[in-house]
């Protein structure tokens, strides 16, 4: 199959996203030694949230409150300058996932590719800028500001409605998460990717189209389509 656009989702698909690590960024910026009993904690406030966005029972700006909150009480400071300070602490420790420039490289000028995200705006461009990417991927379609997130066919449908709405079998979205990118694709009638690099178990009922571990399989799968 020769596609003529690779999706991407941006966090543990092209980004390494060390929550931990941004955390600990952030909070020495207060003052504060966040410790890994901190962030175990912090996890299970957050985590159900990430659910409950992803099934439209959260906004992404009540998301990124709640998940602060008794950080907030704590510090004396805003849930948005936490939010803020963790996005911009994220930026600065942010890096490309082992084979994704190889990938972009190979894949520049012979497809076009784009980012479907549930990540939030204040990371997003400037991250794709710190890497050098910003001029790579368009569209870059964010949920905090469509309003909808993956699975929702909403968000890839506006996706492929800037895209021009092209052949839905040219189109192929890559992912990391099953449930959202994977199940996602498929529910919007487009090709799927897992890229599954911890050789978790498939869930049962999601069946992407391929399968890989790392990015550098993924490159070899495209790069050998797109010379057929």
């Amino acid at each position: 199959m020769q596609y003529k656009w690779v999706l991407f989702d941006a966090d543990e698909t092209l980004f390494h996203f060390d929550a931990f690590q941004g955390l600990q960024l952030m909070f020495s910026r207060f003052d504060v030694d966040f410790s890994r009993q901190d962030f175990a904690h912090y996890q299970k406030v957050n985590q159900p949230l990430w659910v409950d966005y992803q099934d439209g029972k959260l906004t992404a700006s009540e998301l990124q409150n709640i998940r602060f909150e008794e950080w907030s009480q704590k510090l004396t400071v805003s849930t948005q300058e936490l939010n803020s300070g963790f996005l911009s602490a994220m930026a600065d420790i942010c890096q490309l996932l082992s084979g994704a420039q190889e990938l972009i490289d190979a894949l520049t000028g012979r497809v076009n590719m784009g980012i479907i995200t549930n990540g939030f705006t204040e990371l997003q461009n400037v991250r794709l800028q710190k890497v050098g990417l910003s001029n790579r991927f368009s569209p870059l379609v964010i949920s905090e500001e469509v309003g909808l997130a993956k699975p929702d066919v909403g968000i890839f449908n506006h996706a492929l409605n800037l895209m021009g709405n092209p052949d839905k079998a040219s189109v192929l979205m890559v992912g990391d998460n099953p449930h959202s990118d994977i199940l996602g694709g498929i529910n919007a009638g487009i090709h799927t990717c897992w890229l599954n690099s911890q050789g978790d178990e498939q869930p049962q009922g999601i069946k992407p189209n391929y399968q890989v571990s790392t990015l550098c399989e993924l490159r070899q799968i495209l790069t050998q389509s797109l010379t057929v």
